[in-house]
């Protein structure tokens, strides 16, 4: 992901002392932690404990959080110290440049996490999977993400409303741009002929047919594995949601269940990245954070919703809910090498997506 460098000196060449570190950040103010999801404020409380360093998460949207940090940046009243951001795109694009935040690979992991994941440095790989409701369908219903553009699923697939969501309009372009023959691979495996593509792509084609079959739109996840698993259901929604929603199953009685064989893919990947915003008061204390959350000990409670490190030596739990640990060979990879490409096409498959969608 080696597309903006934050500093000229390789990390890996730098003197680094940790408890210089600890030290350091304990003659600081507190530090506030922006995430999207719930656990940074349980990981952030772990962190205090640790060091002694105050931190407080504060659960913010990817596009809350970016509007967040261009307003403080540009007031010079640093709310959020730390920034874990899912829009890779718009902190290339937007973030980045204009010196709102900077990216800080600790010195000690620099032989640890692969170099694509370093500048910016990126955190965890998140995944959207396909799921279904176990309570219903002894296997997945859906076989092939071109079923979802016939008769039988119109108006049945909970989706999360691409005009509100970056990753996803950002998925539709890293697929036209990296996977298009894919997709023409499953259409011909769906409807037993070659696509005529009179879109620009056949991601473009599978865009405008699935929007205009009427997917029920949710802004959170929590209403699509709430659609697609909640238990009593004789026609449940299928959908596709955080790998994080899986744990439903046990907090709520959900009855999700992972599309694994869906062609061609059984979900796609997107990176949270990791920044520090260059107005903090407390930067000691904000490195020290990034540092805890590339551990095992710090990145835990993520992990156990199915968010893979980005430091190979941590693996997912054995009980993770969702399963995805036995399809991370077959889910469609994020690559970074063209998010400003995401981020500059987003607006037109917003367009095709707003234009093509019929309730």
């Amino acid at each position: 992901m080696a597309a903006l460098a934050m500093s000229t000196t390789p990390a890996r060449t730098q003197a680094f002392d940790l408890d210089a570190l600890v030290a350091a950040a304990k003659k600081e103010a507190p530090i506030n932690i922006y995430d999207s999801t719930g656990k940074i404020v349980e990981m952030a409380e772990n962190f205090t404990k640790k060091y002694g360093v105050q931190a407080t998460g504060i659960k913010v949207s990817a596009s809350a959080q970016l509007e967040m940090i261009v307003r403080e940046g540009q007031a010079k009243n640093v709310k959020g110290d730390v920034v874990l951001i899912t829009d890779a795109p718009a902190g290339l694009a937007q973030l980045l440049p204009q010196k709102f935040v900077e990216s800080w690979l600790p010195p000690d992991m620099a032989d640890k996490i692969p170099a694509k994941f370093q500048d910016p440095l990126a955190v965890t790989t998140n995944a959207a999977i396909w799921a279904y409701n176990t309570e219903v369908y002894d296997s997945c219903p859906v076989k092939n993400l071109w079923e979802l553009t016939e008769p039988k699923w119109k108006g049945k697939v909970a989706f999360y409303d691409p005009l509100s969501k970056g990753t996803y309009p950002d998925w539709f372009n890293q697929t036209a741009t990296h996977d298009d023959a894919k997709m023409k691979e499953a259409y011909k495996a769906n409807f037993g002929k070659d696509l005529d593509v009179g879109e620009d792509s056949a991601t473009a084609a599978w865009v405008k047919a699935f929007a205009g079959n009427s997917p029920l739109l949710a802004d959170a996840d929590d209403a699509i594995s709430e659609a697609v698993g909640a238990p009593g259901q004789k026609e449940p929604f299928f959908g596709l949601m955080s790998s994080a929603k899986f744990r439903d199953n046990a907090d709520k009685g959900y009855k999700l269940g992972l599309c694994e064989n869906m062609l061609p893919w059984p979900g796609w990947t997107y990176v949270k990245l990791g920044l520090i915003a260059t107005g903090t008061k407390s930067p000691n204390a904000s490195k020290l954070f990034i540092r805890y959350i590339l551990t095992e000990e710090g990145i835990a409670p993520q992990v156990k919703d199915g968010k893979l490190p980005t430091n190979p030596d941590i693996g997912l739990p054995a009980d993770e809910p969702s399963g995805i640990g036995k399809v991370l060979d077959r889910l469609q990879q994020y690559d970074a090498a063209t998010a400003l490409e995401d981020w500059d096409a987003r607006q037109d498959w917003q367009d095709l997506w707003r234009v093509s969608y019929k309730k």
